[in-house]
C-alpha cells in the first residue's frame, strides 16, 4: 500500500505545472543585469518541473531575442509604453492580470512570482510536493545577497520577498482576478506587500520555506535604468495609495501598506518554519531597525 502511495503521488507531482510570472530588463543595457538574468532563467531551465513564463514586457529592447535563444516555453505579452501613464516604465498588475488569465485558461498548478535577478533553489518544487495542503502560499526569507562577488551571510533580513508561489486551483484563480481587478501598481514597489494581503484575501496559510530552501539575490546594476534611492521612494509613495484602495476595497489591514517588513514578517510567521538562522534575522530585524529609526528620529530632532 505504502508503494502504491509513494508512485501515485510521484506520478501527480511528474504531471503538474507551473507558471512563472516574471519580466525582464533591456537586455543588452548593462552587462551585469543580463547576467544575472541569464542566470536567473538557467537556474529555472535546470528545474525537473514543467515551467512555462508568464513574460508581459513593456518595449525592453532584446527580451524577445533573449528568451527565443534560451527556447523557453513563454506566454510572451508586449505592452507599450505609450499605454502606460506618462513617464512610468511598467507595471506589475498588468503583468499580474495577464498572468492570471493564463492560468486560468491553461492547466497550471502553480503560480510563481518572482523578480529576475535570484537563483532559484533547485530543490524548490520538491519541498513544495511535500507539503500536504491544496492549497497554500510558499514563499523565501530572507535572501541570501551577493554584493560585488562576495555573498553575505545568510541570516540578515533584508528587505524583499523575491520569490513567492502560490498553490492554488482554477476556482481561486477567479477569485484572485476577482479581488484584484481594480488594483493598479507601476514601477517600483509594494510588490510583495501585495501579494502577502492577497494571500490573506484567499485564506492561503503563508509558509516560508527559508529552512529547506535559499534563494540568491543579486544586487541589480541600477544605474544603468536611471533608477536610484529617490526614483524608489517616489515611485513607492505613489503605489501606497493605490495599495491603500485595494486594501480598502477588500476590507484588509492598513498596515500592509504602513506598517512595512514590521507587519510583513509578522504576517509570514509560522513557528514551524522557525529554525536557527530564520530566528537569528527576526531578532536582529527587530532591534535594530527599530534602534536605527529611533536614532534617526532623536537626530532629525536635533
Amino acid at each position: 500500500i505504502f508503494y502504491l502511495v509513494v508512485v501515485k503521488k510521484l506520478f501527480i507531482i511528474k504531471y503538474m505545472k507551473a507558471l512563472w510570472l516574471v519580466s525582464f530588463r533591456p537586455i543588452g543595457k548593462s552587462k551585469i543585469n543580463d547576467f544575472f538574468q541569464s542566470i536567473f532563467l538557467d537556474s529555472i531551465i535546470s528545474l525537473d518541473f514543467d515551467v512555462t513564463f508568464s513574460l508581459t514586457q513593456f518595449d525592453e529592447e532584446n527580451v524577445k531575442e533573449f528568451i527565443e535563444k534560451k527556447k523557453i516555453k513563454n506566454h510572451y505579452t508586449n505592452v507599450p509604453k505609450s499605454e502606460l501613464p506618462e513617464g512610468k516604465k511598467y507595471s506589475n498588475h498588468l503583468m499580474l492580470k495577464n498572468a492570471l488569465h493564463q492560468f486560468i485558461e491553461n492547466d497550471y498548478q502553480y503560480l510563481i512570482c518572482s523578480s529576475a535577478d535570484v537563483i532559484v533553489p533547485n530543490n524548490i518544487f520538491k519541498i513544495m510536493s511535500k507539503i500536504n495542503k491544496s492549497e497554500f502560499c510558499a514563499l523565501i526569507y530572507p535572501n541570501i545577497h551577493i554584493t560585488n562577488g562576495v555573498v553575505k551571510n545568510n541570516y540578515w533580513p533584508h528587505y524583499g520577498i523575491d520569490l513567492i508561489a502560490f498553490k492554488i486551483t482554477k476556482e481561486t484563480a477567479l477569485k484572485f482576478k476577482e479581488l484584484t481587478k481594480n488594483y493598479k501598481q507601476y514601477d517600483w514597489g509594494i510588490i510583495e506587500n501585495f501579494y502577502i494581503s492577497v494571500s490573506e484575501a484567499l485564506k492561503l496559510e503563508r509558509i516560508n520555506l527559508f529552512k529547506h530552501s535559499n534563494t540568491i539575490k543579486f544586487d541589480n546594476d541600477f544605474s544603468a535604468f536611471n533608477e536610484n534611492r529617490d526614483y524608489q521612494k517616489i515611485s513607492w509613495k505613489e503605489n501606497q495609495r493605490y495599495f491603500l484602495d485595494f486594501l480598502k476595497e477588500n476590507k484588509l489591514n492598513n498596515l500592509y501598506a504602513y506598517g512595512s517588513y514590521y507587519y510583513l514578517l509578522y504576517k509570514i510567521l509560522r513557528l514551524q518554519d522557525l529554525n536557527l538562522n530564520l530566528i537569528l534575522s527576526y531578532l536582529i530585524f527587530y532591534p535594530y531597525n527599530i534602534f536605527k529609526k529611533i536614532i534617526k528620529i532623536i537626530l532629525f530632532k536635533k
